[in-house]
């Protein structure tokens, strides 16, 4: 017997109406593939959080610049709430991304919002938790050609420090980030792991550790990835306690 799918109630946010009624025909569009009813559509962040106290809600499509109570302020007072609304930011600007990011806002669509993005975003909130009320940020912020891309941490192999920039290293490619090792380190301690000044590495993408140089006479550990052939050098300083994560491993 199939599973009925309970469509995800969406509040939409926007203080255009053409952009509260594009939103609509879109959900429309896509409702066969991601279930979903519109419960309500509002201006403002003041007249959403009006609404939200009669009605509940699943997901809030928000617009960023509003008047009266932009979406950023409207995300921070409903992640507040007993049982928070996901909030997915529709904007016409990405300069926006990182506060977004900083709030756990569950995605960051550019407008024209597509059927496609908006079918993604949908899911993600029908298969996990609402994001709004997550304390540890569960994406990066990276901007790549004037666009903002939110990349999932688990899907995140290690990171390394390279001059000014982070890079991220998942199987498929690299990307930069802004933030720094530090801030990565603190904000994620049970997932990443430090094995070099300029490196962390995701626990779980750890497969074993291997002795090289033997043969150029500098001993020293490396670490062997899951899904890659490259390996990760660990630094004399740090193998103490990577010797000591691995066993816990």
């Amino acid at each position: 017997m199939s599973r009925t799918v309970s469509p995800l109630r969406v509040l939409i946010v926007d203080d255009e109406a053409p952009a509260r009624l594009r939103l609509r025909d879109v959900l429309g569009d896509i409702a066969a593939r991601v279930p979903n009813r519109v419960v309500g559509m509002v201006a403002n962040g003041v007249e959403a959080l009006r609404l939200l106290d009669e009605i509940e809600a699943d997901v809030v499509l928000a617009d960023i610049s509003m008047p009266a109570m932009n979406g950023v302020a409207l995300a921070r007072e409903a992640a507040a709430r007993p049982h928070p609304p996901a909030v997915i930011f529709t904007t016409a600007y990405d300069e926006y991304a990182l506060e977004a990011f900083d709030i756990a806002a569950t995605d960051y669509l550019m407008k024209p919002v597509r059927a496609e993005r908006l079918a993604t975003a949908l899911a993600r909130v029908s298969h996990a938790p609402p994001a709004a009320g997550e304390d540890a940020r569960q994406h990066f912020s990276v901007t790549e050609r004037g666009r903002t891309i939110f990349l999932p941490v688990d899907e995140v192999l290690y990171l390394r420090a390279e001059l000014k920039y982070v890079t991220a290293r998942t199987i498929e490619r690299e990307y930069l980030l802004g933030d720094t090792l530090v801030q990565i380190e603190n904000m994620h301690p049970d997932r990443f792991l430090r094995i070099h000044r300029n490196c962390l590495v995701a626990r779980d993408a750890i497969a074993g550790v291997r002795r090289a140089g033997e043969s150029e006479g500098e001993v020293h550990w490396e670490i062997l990835l899951h899904g890659l052939d490259e390996t990760l050098p660990v630094s004399r300083r740090q193998w103490p306690q990577v010797r000591q994560a691995l066993a816990m491993i």
